[in-house]
Parts: structure tokens; sequence; C-alpha cells
């Protein structure tokens, strides 16, 4: 079977893990082409690589899908921004992770809402087959696209375990200026991933924790600014918040694991999540973790971190004390996470992936 990808978001953050992780997967199982950069798919030079750098959600992207894509059985789309216009596949595939564009569309410019609403529904309707990432985002899906439920199939992402060994906090802080101790926070900062309940809560804590902690932010703080002015403005304008923030910049993955290491408690206060990587891999690093409790956080954290509501700072703040200051509850979110990960493995993804590949083979050969 010959399959051909998209993945010029080889290395984005969430996305780029998973194309990264189903591609090792499944490397040895079909033909596969991939389209995107060469520079960036240097770790896949046993495939066919087709440039094509062309950004995404463009009008370029979809003049150049139309033709730079060659015959094959099946085009896979790792993101919902499918070409629109006939390519030569036998079928379709595509990976939506989430809907966020369409459950929060008030808080998008009325030209990203447009294509939103046009190109998802779109992908939902040339795609002979829909993957997305958990039972909550399956019923988004349907929610706003209204596509029959019999097309999509739910396959979680998987997560690795430990892989590093005693961590130097030497070398943390000398390349990331990391603290003896922190909260962390990961993930970038549009609105949704609401860090201004975190750094709300974080004022809230007594003095005895603010004194003793501060705030580790995984991202990059010129994107932070960009992401949400308001929220910066906000916080240039809280005294207490002066020196009890660090904003890490780009980690390498490599370091990633040392991070989630150090931390006293990692925290994930998102209002709109497809599924939420970043607990599953606090968890793995033996982290204890606390997440809001709406979205699909409850589905695929389990029992094995504390829950909050994320528009309620003060039980936020609450929930952390709980965990900073109780080394039992640590513990038991520590040893729950360690169980619970074991749920989430990249080799049960690839295999779910393959059966959807199949499938559609049978289809079109039948």
């Amino acid at each position: 079977m010959h399959i051909v990808v998209d993945a010029r978001m080889i290395d984005a953050s969430g996305i780029g893990t998973y194309l990264q992780n189903v591609l090792t997967g499944i490397s040895a199982l079909y033909q596969i082409t991939l389209l995107g950069d060469p520079n960036k798919l240097s770790a896949f030079k046993a495939f066919k690589i087709i440039p094509f750098t062309d950004p995404i959600y463009s009008i370029k992207e979809q003049w150049k899908l139309k033709k730079i894509v060659p015959e094959c059985d099946v085009f896979w789309s790792p993101h919902y921004n499918v070409p629109l216009f006939k390519i030569k596949a036998k079928k379709r595939l595509v990976t939506i992770h989430d809907v966020y564009h369409l459950a929060f569309s008030k808080q998008l410019s009325l030209a990203q809402r447009l294509y939103a609403k046009i190109v998802i529904n779109a992908a939902t309707k040339l795609s002979n087959a829909i993957v997305t990432v958990s039972e909550f985002s399956k019923s988004e899906i349907i929610k706003y696209t209204n596509v029959s439920q019999n097309k999509i199939r739910v396959i979680y992402n998987g997560v690795h375990s430990l892989t590093a060994g005693n961590v130097d906090i030497s070398t943390l802080y000398n390349k990331y200026r990391i603290p003896e101790k922190y909260i962390l926070f990961v993930g970038n900062v549009k609105p949704h991933k609401n860090l201004k309940a975190l750094l709300a809560a974080y004022l809230k804590l007594n003095d005895f924790f603010k004194s003793s902690f501060k705030i580790v932010i995984v991202g990059k703080k010129e994107g932070f600014i960009t992401g949400d002015p308001k929220l910066f403005e906000w916080i240039e304008s809280q005294d207490e918040l002066v020196n009890k923030l660090v904003f890490t910049g780009y980690v390498a993955n490599e370091d990633m694991d040392s991070i989630y290491q150090q931390a006293s408690v990692f925290v994930f206060p998102s209002l709109y999540e497809g599924f939420g990587l970043p607990p599953l891999e606090a968890m793995a690093n033996k982290c204890p973790v606390i997440v809001s409790n709406g979205n699909c956080l409850p589905e695929v954290c389990g029992d094995a971190a504390l829950y909050f509501a994320p528009e309620n700072d003060g039980e936020i703040s609450d929930t952390i004390t709980t965990v900073l200051g109780n080394n039992a509850v640590r513990q038991q979110l520590i040893e729950k996470g360690e169980k619970h990960i074991k749920h989430f493995t990249w080799e049960r993804s690839v295999h779910m992936h393959k059966q959807v590949f199949d499938i559609l083979a049978d289809s079109y050969n039948n």
C-alpha cells in the first residue's frame, strides 16, 4: 500500500510528536511518501520526500496540494487542513485532534472563523475515515459538523516511559534558569490554555509557598506576548509576580524529562483540549499532576490526577496547596500516574492506525 502523508507539521509540539511516533511505527509496513521540508525530515530518509513548504491554512497550499500529491492508495492529513481539490488518492484519511476553532470561534477573527468552518467541515465530508484522539473530541466533531459517528475512530496518543536518569539541577539552571523548587506549566499561551488562572491562583498561595516556589513556563516568552498581550500587561501589573516567573524559551526534547522530574507539581488549567499529552508526560516522569475538570482531561487522566474548576482560581490554589503541603498525597499521585500511563502506548496507537489504513485498503479493493 502506498501512503502519502502531509508532514509539514513534523516539528510542531503536539501534532509533530503524534506524527513522528506513528510514522516511525508504520515505516516498515507500507510504501510511504512524505510532503514537507527535507531538512526537517532527516530522520525519515528511507521514505521518498517531496519538498513542500507552503504554509498551512493558506490558499497557496491548496493549489500546491492539487499538483504535487502523487498517485497513492491513501492520502493522510494529520491535521484538519485537508486538500479541498481533487487529488490522485484512492482514499483519504484525516486526523482531527480537536475542533477548538469551532468551539471557541468567538475568540477568532472573521477570516479565521470562516476558514475553520469551511475546512473542518470539508475534512469530515471529503475524508473516507477520521481519526481523533479522545471520546470527547469525537463528540465535539459530531456536535459541530454533524458527521456520522461511524466514520470516526478514537485512537489515544501514546506517552514514552521515563528515559532520563538523575536530574542535574545545575545543568537545568544554566540552560533554562530552572530553580530548585517550582510549579510547572507546559503548553502554548493561547487564551484557552488559561495561564492567567494559574498565575492568579499562585497569588492566593500562602506566603511560605510563594517564597519557596516559582512558576516555570515552558514556552517562548515572545510567543506569549504576541499570543495574549492583555495577559502580559496584567502580569506586569502584579508586583508579587516579579522574579517569580521563569520562561524557559525553547526546550530540547531530551531535557523535558528532567524538567518534569524536578517539578514539585504539574498544573494544567486548560479550558479546551482534544487530548492533553503534557499531563501524561508528567506522570511518566513521576511528577504529581493536577488538571482542570472539563473537556477531555478526566477521560485521559482518570484517577491519577487531582481536579479543579478551571474558572475558579481559589480552587486551583487550594489544590496546589494540597499537593505541595502533603507528601502522602504527592506520593499517591505519583504511584497512580505510573500505573495509569501504561494504558497509553505508541505501540497500541500505531497498531490501531494500521487497522484504519488496512480497512481503507480493503474498501477500495472490494
